[in-house]
Protein backbone atom coordinates (compact mmCIF):
# COMPACT_ATOMS: atom_id res chain seq x y z
CA UNK A 1 0.00 0.00 0.00
CA UNK A 2 1.72 3.91 -0.69
CA UNK A 3 2.01 5.30 2.29
CA UNK A 4 -0.18 8.30 3.11
CA UNK A 5 0.97 11.74 1.68
CA UNK A 6 1.99 14.03 4.85
CA UNK A 7 0.39 17.50 4.64
CA UNK A 8 3.18 18.92 6.28
CA UNK A 9 6.43 19.83 4.51
CA UNK A 10 9.92 17.71 4.89
CA UNK A 11 13.23 19.38 5.75
CA UNK A 12 16.25 17.77 4.64
CA UNK A 13 19.58 18.75 6.08
CA UNK A 14 18.30 20.59 9.53
CA UNK A 15 21.68 21.19 11.96
CA UNK A 16 20.87 20.05 15.22
CA UNK A 17 21.59 22.75 17.80
CA UNK A 18 20.55 21.84 20.85
CA UNK A 19 18.58 20.36 23.51
CA UNK A 20 15.08 21.64 24.82
CA UNK A 21 12.27 20.97 27.20
CA UNK A 22 11.13 17.30 27.16
CA UNK A 23 13.87 15.49 26.32
CA UNK A 24 13.71 16.85 22.62
CA UNK A 25 16.34 18.68 20.51
CA UNK A 26 16.24 21.20 18.56
CA UNK A 27 17.44 23.54 15.05
CA UNK A 28 16.41 26.20 13.20
CA UNK A 29 14.89 26.48 9.85
CA UNK A 30 14.76 30.07 9.38
CA UNK A 31 12.98 32.13 11.70
CA UNK A 32 11.19 28.71 12.99
CA UNK A 33 12.74 26.60 15.74
CA UNK A 34 12.25 22.90 14.60
CA UNK A 35 12.03 20.28 17.64
CA UNK A 36 13.20 16.87 17.02
CA UNK A 37 13.32 14.19 19.06
CA UNK A 38 16.16 11.15 19.74
CA UNK A 39 18.69 13.82 18.04
CA UNK A 40 21.56 15.11 19.55
CA UNK A 41 23.24 18.55 19.09
CA UNK A 42 25.61 18.25 15.81
CA UNK A 43 23.28 15.61 13.96
CA UNK A 44 22.36 17.04 10.37
CA UNK A 45 19.01 15.37 9.61
CA UNK A 46 16.23 15.27 7.03
CA UNK A 47 12.75 15.67 9.30
CA UNK A 48 9.07 15.03 8.60
CA UNK A 49 6.90 17.77 10.00
CA UNK A 50 3.97 16.54 11.83
CA UNK A 51 3.00 19.59 13.74
CA UNK A 52 3.29 23.06 12.74
CA UNK A 53 2.34 26.36 14.93
CA UNK A 54 3.04 30.06 14.24
CA UNK A 55 6.18 30.12 16.12
CA UNK A 56 7.62 26.43 16.00
CA UNK A 57 7.45 23.00 14.38
CA UNK A 58 7.91 19.38 15.32
CA UNK A 59 8.73 16.29 13.19
CA UNK A 60 10.62 13.20 13.14
CA UNK A 61 13.59 11.96 11.67
CA UNK A 62 13.43 10.16 8.30
CA UNK A 63 17.07 10.25 7.92
CA UNK A 64 20.63 11.04 9.14
CA UNK A 65 22.64 13.06 7.05
CA UNK A 66 25.07 13.36 9.38
CA UNK A 67 25.83 11.94 13.23
CA UNK A 68 26.89 14.25 15.81
CA UNK A 69 30.72 13.77 17.22
CA UNK A 70 29.02 13.53 20.93
CA UNK A 71 26.47 10.52 19.57
CA UNK A 72 27.05 6.95 21.62
CA UNK A 73 25.14 4.32 20.14
CA UNK A 74 21.81 3.32 22.33
CA UNK A 75 21.99 0.29 23.99
CA UNK A 76 18.31 -0.57 23.71
CA UNK A 77 16.36 -1.99 21.05
CA UNK A 78 13.37 -0.31 20.99
CA UNK A 79 15.03 3.27 21.42
CA UNK A 80 13.07 5.52 19.02
CA UNK A 81 9.95 3.70 19.86
CA UNK A 82 9.43 3.82 23.63
CA UNK A 83 8.90 6.55 25.52
CA UNK A 84 11.12 6.15 27.99
CA UNK A 85 15.04 6.84 28.25
CA UNK A 86 15.14 9.36 25.25
CA UNK A 87 18.89 10.45 25.86
CA UNK A 88 20.29 7.39 25.54
CA UNK A 89 22.35 8.65 22.49
CA UNK A 90 23.68 11.17 24.76
CA UNK A 91 26.83 10.76 26.92
CA UNK A 92 25.67 10.59 30.38
CA UNK A 93 28.08 13.43 31.13
CA UNK A 94 26.36 15.54 28.67
CA UNK A 95 23.16 14.68 29.72
CA UNK A 96 24.32 16.10 33.49
CA UNK A 97 25.44 19.24 31.95
CA UNK A 98 21.66 19.59 30.18
CA UNK A 99 20.17 19.31 33.91
CA UNK A 100 22.58 21.56 35.47
CA UNK A 101 21.60 24.03 32.91
CA UNK A 102 18.11 23.17 32.97
CA UNK A 103 17.60 24.22 36.81
CA UNK A 104 19.52 26.93 36.56
CA UNK A 105 17.36 28.61 33.44
CA UNK A 106 14.16 27.84 35.03
CA UNK A 107 15.07 29.48 38.40
CA UNK A 108 16.67 32.05 36.81
CA UNK A 109 13.74 32.63 34.05
CA UNK A 110 10.56 31.58 35.48
CA UNK A 111 11.59 32.78 39.55
CA UNK A 112 13.02 35.70 38.36
CA UNK A 113 14.85 35.55 42.18
CA UNK A 114 18.24 36.34 43.37
CA UNK A 115 20.32 32.63 43.57
CA UNK A 116 23.68 31.79 44.85
CA UNK A 117 25.95 29.28 42.68
CA UNK A 118 24.18 26.15 42.06
CA UNK A 119 25.98 23.18 43.11
CA UNK A 120 26.88 20.88 40.73
CA UNK A 121 24.59 17.97 39.70
CA UNK A 122 25.10 14.82 41.75
CA UNK A 123 24.88 11.93 39.31
CA UNK A 124 23.82 8.63 39.39
CA UNK A 125 26.24 6.01 39.96
CA UNK A 126 24.00 3.15 37.59
CA UNK A 127 22.44 4.60 34.77
CA UNK A 128 20.91 1.46 33.66
CA UNK A 129 19.00 -1.04 35.86
CA UNK A 130 18.14 1.49 38.29
CA UNK A 131 14.56 1.78 38.64
CA UNK A 132 12.87 -0.18 41.40
CA UNK A 133 9.61 -0.65 39.99
CA UNK A 134 8.10 -0.88 36.61
CA UNK A 135 4.81 -0.88 35.44
CA UNK A 136 3.86 -3.41 32.25
CA UNK A 137 0.42 -3.02 30.19
CA UNK A 138 -1.34 -5.90 28.21
CA UNK A 139 -2.76 -5.26 24.86
CA UNK A 140 -4.30 -7.02 21.98
CA UNK A 141 -2.91 -4.75 19.34
CA UNK A 142 0.71 -4.79 19.22
CA UNK A 143 2.46 -1.32 18.17
CA UNK A 144 3.98 -1.70 14.74
CA UNK A 145 7.04 -0.01 14.62
CA UNK A 146 7.45 1.95 11.56
CA UNK A 147 10.46 -0.43 10.05
CA UNK A 148 8.32 -3.30 10.92
CA UNK A 149 5.64 -1.36 8.37
CA UNK A 150 8.07 -0.27 5.88
CA UNK A 151 9.43 -3.74 5.31
CA UNK A 152 6.01 -5.00 5.03
CA UNK A 153 6.46 -7.54 7.62
CA UNK A 154 2.97 -6.22 9.72
CA UNK A 155 -0.06 -4.49 8.87
CA UNK A 156 -0.55 -0.96 10.72
CA UNK A 157 -3.82 -1.69 12.03
CA UNK A 158 -2.01 -4.19 14.65
CA UNK A 159 0.28 -7.25 15.22
CA UNK A 160 -0.96 -9.11 17.70
CA UNK A 161 -0.23 -9.40 21.46
CA UNK A 162 2.18 -7.07 23.82
CA UNK A 163 3.25 -6.89 26.64
CA UNK A 164 4.88 -3.44 27.70
CA UNK A 165 4.69 0.31 27.55
CA UNK A 166 2.30 2.62 26.14
CA UNK A 167 3.73 4.54 23.00
CA UNK A 168 3.45 8.02 23.85
CA UNK A 169 0.34 10.44 23.34
CA UNK A 170 -1.31 6.97 22.12
CA UNK A 171 -3.48 5.51 24.79
CA UNK A 172 -4.15 2.50 22.87
CA UNK A 173 -1.08 1.77 21.76
CA UNK A 174 1.68 -0.99 23.52
CA UNK A 175 5.21 -1.71 22.82
CA UNK A 176 6.13 -5.09 23.11
CA UNK A 177 9.08 -5.16 24.86
CA UNK A 178 11.95 -7.72 24.37
CA UNK A 179 14.31 -6.14 26.73
CA UNK A 180 14.29 -3.29 29.03
CA UNK A 181 17.35 -1.92 30.61
CA UNK A 182 15.18 0.12 33.65
CA UNK A 183 14.90 -2.81 36.11
CA UNK A 184 17.18 -5.62 37.04
CA UNK A 185 16.09 -9.18 36.81
CA UNK A 186 13.95 -10.89 37.27
CA UNK A 187 12.08 -7.94 36.05
CA UNK A 188 12.53 -8.97 32.47
CA UNK A 189 12.14 -12.96 32.74
CA UNK A 190 9.17 -12.59 34.59
CA UNK A 191 7.43 -10.10 31.71
CA UNK A 192 8.62 -12.53 29.22
CA UNK A 193 7.24 -15.69 31.28
CA UNK A 194 3.70 -14.06 31.96
CA UNK A 195 3.38 -13.55 28.34
CA UNK A 196 4.03 -16.80 27.21
CA UNK A 197 2.11 -18.67 29.42
CA UNK A 198 -1.02 -16.03 29.02
CA UNK A 199 -0.65 -16.93 24.81
CA UNK A 200 0.11 -20.64 25.16
CA UNK A 201 -2.69 -20.94 27.61
CA UNK A 202 -4.97 -18.12 25.43
CA UNK A 203 -5.62 -16.08 28.08
CA UNK A 204 -7.25 -12.74 26.63
CA UNK A 205 -4.89 -9.45 26.52
CA UNK A 206 -6.89 -6.22 27.18
CA UNK A 207 -8.29 -4.88 24.35
CA UNK A 208 -7.65 -1.05 25.59
CA UNK A 209 -10.49 0.76 22.99
CA UNK A 210 -12.99 -1.83 23.52
CA UNK A 211 -12.76 -2.71 27.04
CA UNK A 212 -12.66 -6.19 26.59
CA UNK A 213 -10.09 -8.92 27.72
CA UNK A 214 -8.64 -10.52 31.20
CA UNK A 215 -4.97 -9.12 31.55
CA UNK A 216 -4.76 -5.74 32.13
CA UNK A 217 -0.76 -4.75 33.95
CA UNK A 218 1.82 -6.29 35.35
CA UNK A 219 3.79 -4.11 38.14
CA UNK A 220 7.15 -5.75 39.48
CA UNK A 221 8.85 -4.05 41.87
CA UNK A 222 12.74 -4.57 43.19
CA UNK A 223 14.54 -3.47 46.46
CA UNK A 224 18.43 -3.52 47.34
CA UNK A 225 17.40 -5.97 49.87
CA UNK A 226 17.11 -8.49 46.81
CA UNK A 227 13.12 -8.50 47.34
CA UNK A 228 10.71 -8.97 44.41
CA UNK A 229 6.89 -7.86 44.69
CA UNK A 230 4.87 -8.89 41.62
CA UNK A 231 1.36 -7.20 41.52
CA UNK A 232 -0.91 -8.78 38.07
CA UNK A 233 -4.54 -6.56 37.47
CA UNK A 234 -6.89 -8.68 36.01
CA UNK A 235 -9.83 -6.54 34.58
CA UNK A 236 -12.28 -9.42 36.51
CA UNK A 237 -12.38 -12.16 38.13
CA UNK A 238 -11.85 -15.55 36.61
CA UNK A 239 -10.71 -18.86 36.29
CA UNK A 240 -7.27 -18.35 35.19
CA UNK A 241 -6.17 -15.60 37.31
CA UNK A 242 -5.38 -18.87 39.93
CA UNK A 243 -3.12 -20.63 37.27
CA UNK A 244 -1.47 -17.44 36.53
CA UNK A 245 -0.39 -16.52 39.95
CA UNK A 246 0.41 -20.08 40.73
CA UNK A 247 2.91 -20.34 37.67
CA UNK A 248 4.41 -17.09 39.14
CA UNK A 249 5.11 -18.35 42.08
CA UNK A 250 6.52 -21.97 40.68
CA UNK A 251 8.60 -20.27 38.18
CA UNK A 252 10.19 -17.64 40.45
CA UNK A 253 10.65 -18.45 43.88
CA UNK A 254 12.72 -15.06 44.27
CA UNK A 255 8.82 -13.48 44.55
CA UNK A 256 8.43 -12.23 48.26
CA UNK A 257 5.51 -10.86 47.70
CA UNK A 258 2.63 -11.75 45.05
CA UNK A 259 -0.66 -10.06 44.86
CA UNK A 260 -3.83 -9.04 42.34
CA UNK A 261 -5.58 -6.34 41.92
CA UNK A 262 -9.34 -6.98 40.33
CA UNK A 263 -9.82 -3.73 37.94
CA UNK A 264 -13.27 -3.28 35.84
CA UNK A 265 -13.39 0.63 35.70
CA UNK A 266 -12.42 2.11 32.14
CA UNK A 267 -9.13 3.84 33.40
CA UNK A 268 -5.91 1.78 34.63
CA UNK A 269 -5.23 3.87 38.08
CA UNK A 270 -5.62 1.22 41.54
CA UNK A 271 -5.29 4.04 44.46
CA UNK A 272 -8.93 3.10 44.67
CA UNK A 273 -9.16 -0.69 44.64
CA UNK A 274 -8.23 -3.47 46.92
CA UNK A 275 -5.14 -5.54 47.22
CA UNK A 276 -5.65 -8.70 47.37
CA UNK A 277 -2.33 -10.80 48.77
CA UNK A 278 -2.38 -13.88 47.27
CA UNK A 279 1.16 -15.41 48.43
CA UNK A 280 4.60 -14.45 50.56
CA UNK A 281 4.56 -11.20 52.15
CA UNK A 282 2.14 -8.57 51.81
CA UNK A 283 4.82 -6.22 51.53
CA UNK A 284 8.73 -6.11 50.55
CA UNK A 285 11.62 -3.80 52.70
CA UNK A 286 13.51 -1.41 51.79
CA UNK A 287 16.44 -0.26 53.71
CA UNK A 288 18.66 2.66 54.13
CA UNK A 289 21.38 3.75 56.50
CA UNK A 290 19.69 1.34 59.05
CA UNK A 291 16.27 2.18 58.33
CA UNK A 292 13.76 0.03 57.47
CA UNK A 293 11.00 0.63 55.06
CA UNK A 294 7.82 -1.26 54.72
CA UNK A 295 6.77 -1.08 51.14
CA UNK A 296 3.04 -2.05 49.86
CA UNK A 297 1.90 -2.79 46.39
CA UNK A 298 0.28 1.00 46.30
CA UNK A 299 2.86 3.03 48.11
CA UNK A 300 4.81 5.51 46.98
CA UNK A 301 8.91 5.13 46.82
CA UNK A 302 11.41 6.95 45.30
CA UNK A 303 11.93 4.70 41.90
CA UNK A 304 15.53 5.13 42.04
CA UNK A 305 16.23 3.40 45.93
CA UNK A 306 20.09 4.24 45.55
CA UNK A 307 20.03 7.93 44.51
CA UNK A 308 17.12 8.01 46.68
CA UNK A 309 19.50 7.61 49.63
CA UNK A 310 21.65 11.34 48.11
CA UNK A 311 18.97 13.09 47.84
CA UNK A 312 17.39 12.35 51.45
CA UNK A 313 20.85 13.18 52.61
CA UNK A 314 20.56 16.32 51.02
CA UNK A 315 17.54 17.28 52.41
CA UNK A 316 18.53 16.44 55.30
CA UNK A 317 21.96 18.78 55.44
CA UNK A 318 20.06 21.65 54.41
CA UNK A 319 17.44 20.97 57.14
CA UNK A 320 20.36 22.03 59.55
CA UNK A 321 19.05 20.13 62.36
CA UNK A 322 20.49 20.22 66.08
CA UNK A 323 18.47 18.18 67.75
CA UNK A 324 16.07 20.55 69.39
CA UNK A 325 13.63 21.77 65.69
CA UNK A 326 9.86 21.04 65.41
CA UNK A 327 9.78 19.72 61.37
CA UNK A 328 6.67 19.71 59.41
CA UNK A 329 7.17 16.87 56.27
CA UNK A 330 4.84 18.09 54.21
CA UNK A 331 3.34 15.82 51.52
CA UNK A 332 5.31 13.01 53.15
CA UNK A 333 4.47 10.24 51.55
CA UNK A 334 5.06 6.70 53.07
CA UNK A 335 6.70 9.09 55.50
CA UNK A 336 10.35 8.41 54.07
CA UNK A 337 12.24 11.93 54.60
CA UNK A 338 10.28 12.60 57.75
CA UNK A 339 11.62 8.84 59.33
CA UNK A 340 14.93 9.61 57.52
CA UNK A 341 15.57 12.94 59.34
CA UNK A 342 13.37 12.17 62.85
CA UNK A 343 16.64 11.20 64.77
CA UNK A 344 18.09 14.84 64.37
CA UNK A 345 14.71 16.61 65.68
CA UNK A 346 12.75 17.21 68.53
CA UNK A 347 9.63 16.29 66.67
CA UNK A 348 8.29 15.69 63.13
CA UNK A 349 5.00 16.10 61.72
CA UNK A 350 3.79 14.47 58.18
CA UNK A 351 0.57 15.45 56.20
CA UNK A 352 -0.01 13.26 53.30
CA UNK A 353 -3.33 13.12 51.13
CA UNK A 354 -3.60 9.33 50.85
CA UNK A 355 -4.36 8.09 54.12
CA UNK A 356 -2.89 4.51 53.45
CA UNK A 357 0.30 6.31 52.91
CA UNK A 358 -0.10 7.81 56.41
CA UNK A 359 -0.89 4.30 57.31
CA UNK A 360 2.36 3.10 56.10
CA UNK A 361 4.39 6.19 57.78
CA UNK A 362 3.42 5.00 60.68
CA UNK A 363 4.00 1.70 60.70
CA UNK A 364 7.34 2.44 59.04
CA UNK A 365 8.00 5.13 62.46
CA UNK A 366 7.22 1.83 64.71
CA UNK A 367 8.68 -0.79 63.18
CA UNK A 368 12.24 1.70 63.40
CA UNK A 369 11.57 2.46 66.84
CA UNK A 370 10.80 6.23 65.68
CA UNK A 371 8.74 7.89 68.58
CA UNK A 372 9.04 11.58 68.05
CA UNK A 373 6.55 11.51 64.91
CA UNK A 374 3.50 12.16 64.18
CA UNK A 375 1.60 11.64 60.94
CA UNK A 376 -1.76 13.05 59.54
CA UNK A 377 -4.02 12.38 56.39
CA UNK A 378 -6.03 15.52 54.34
CA UNK A 379 -5.55 17.63 51.53
CA UNK A 380 -2.55 20.30 52.45
CA UNK A 381 -4.38 23.28 51.89
CA UNK A 382 -7.31 22.01 54.07
CA UNK A 383 -5.03 20.05 57.21
CA UNK A 384 -2.18 23.33 57.28
CA UNK A 385 -3.46 25.82 58.78
CA UNK A 386 -3.43 27.94 61.85
CA UNK A 387 -5.52 26.03 64.31
CA UNK A 388 -3.04 23.03 63.47
CA UNK A 389 0.15 24.66 63.86
CA UNK A 390 -1.57 26.02 67.27
CA UNK A 391 -2.00 22.38 68.14
CA UNK A 392 1.35 20.83 66.94
CA UNK A 393 3.30 23.68 67.42
CA UNK A 394 5.03 26.58 65.37
CA UNK A 395 7.99 24.45 63.03
CA UNK A 396 11.43 25.92 63.11
CA UNK A 397 11.98 23.67 59.55
CA UNK A 398 9.66 22.63 57.07
CA UNK A 399 10.53 20.14 54.41
CA UNK A 400 8.06 19.79 51.41
CA UNK A 401 8.32 17.70 48.62
CA UNK A 402 5.22 17.91 46.52
CA UNK A 403 3.74 16.64 43.32
CA UNK A 404 5.05 18.25 39.81
CA UNK A 405 2.32 20.98 39.95
CA UNK A 406 3.76 22.28 43.22
CA UNK A 407 2.19 24.13 46.16
CA UNK A 408 -1.30 25.46 46.48
CA UNK A 409 -1.16 29.38 46.88
CA UNK A 410 -3.02 28.88 50.17
CA UNK A 411 -0.53 26.28 51.59
CA UNK A 412 2.24 28.75 50.67
CA UNK A 413 0.34 31.35 52.48
CA UNK A 414 0.03 29.35 55.51
CA UNK A 415 3.78 28.06 55.15
CA UNK A 416 4.66 31.78 55.13
CA UNK A 417 2.68 33.06 58.05
CA UNK A 418 3.99 29.81 60.27
CA UNK A 419 7.29 31.55 59.68
CA UNK A 420 9.78 29.04 59.59
CA UNK A 421 13.89 29.69 60.54
CA UNK A 422 14.39 27.01 57.23
CA UNK A 423 12.69 25.93 54.39
CA UNK A 424 13.47 22.46 52.38
CA UNK A 425 11.84 22.63 48.85
CA UNK A 426 12.04 18.97 47.09
CA UNK A 427 11.09 19.52 43.55
CA UNK A 428 10.60 17.02 40.63
CA UNK A 429 10.08 19.85 37.96
CA UNK A 430 12.29 22.63 38.45
CA UNK A 431 9.61 24.94 36.61
CA UNK A 432 6.66 24.58 39.11
CA UNK A 433 9.67 24.82 41.85
CA UNK A 434 10.87 28.18 41.03
CA UNK A 435 7.55 29.96 40.25
CA UNK A 436 6.78 29.11 44.08
CA UNK A 437 10.60 30.21 45.19
CA UNK A 438 8.90 33.76 43.66
CA UNK A 439 6.01 33.77 46.46
CA UNK A 440 8.53 32.74 49.32
CA UNK A 441 11.12 35.36 47.80
CA UNK A 442 9.64 38.50 50.10
CA UNK A 443 10.46 36.52 53.02
CA UNK A 444 13.06 34.40 52.34
CA UNK A 445 16.21 34.01 50.69
CA UNK A 446 17.38 30.93 48.52
CA UNK A 447 20.74 30.02 50.42
CA UNK A 448 21.82 26.92 48.68
CA UNK A 449 20.23 24.52 45.43
CA UNK A 450 21.42 21.17 44.61
CA UNK A 451 20.06 19.50 41.67
CA UNK A 452 19.84 15.23 42.09
CA UNK A 453 19.89 13.12 38.76
CA UNK A 454 17.25 10.38 39.86
CA UNK A 455 16.38 9.25 36.05
CA UNK A 456 19.59 8.75 33.79
CA UNK A 457 18.59 8.71 29.98
CA UNK A 458 15.30 11.17 30.20
CA UNK A 459 15.04 15.20 31.15
CA UNK A 460 13.79 14.99 34.23
CA UNK A 461 16.04 16.27 37.32
CA UNK A 462 14.99 16.82 41.01
CA UNK A 463 16.28 20.16 43.19
CA UNK A 464 16.69 20.40 46.20
CA UNK A 465 16.43 24.43 47.82
CA UNK A 466 17.04 25.81 51.26
CA UNK A 467 15.45 29.13 51.67
CA UNK A 468 16.66 31.13 55.22
CA UNK A 469 14.30 33.55 56.74
CA UNK A 470 15.39 36.76 55.87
Amino acid sequence: MKPKKSKYPQIEGLKITDIAAEGKSLGKYGDMVVFVPYTVPGDVVDVQINKKRRRFMEGYVTRFAAYSPDRVEPFCRHYGECGGCKWQALPYPMQLAYKQRQVEEQLRRLGGIELPEISPIIGSAKSEYYRNKLEFTFSDKRWVPRSEVAEGEAAAAGGGNALGFHIPGMFDKVLDVEQCYLQAEPSNAIRSAVKRFAEEKGVAFYNLREHRGLLRNLIVRTSTTGEVMVTVVFAEPDSMCRPLLDFLAEQFPQITSLNYIINNKLNDSINDLDVHHYKGKPYMEERMEGLTFRIHPKSFYQTNSEQAYNLYRVARDFAELTGTEIVYDLYTGTGTIANFVAAGAKRVVGIEYVPEAIEDAKQNSALNGIENTLFFAGDMKDVLNGEFIERHGRPDVIILDPPRAGIHGDVAATILAAAPQRIVYVSCNPATQARDLALFDPAYRVAKVQPVDMFPHTHHVENVVQLIRR
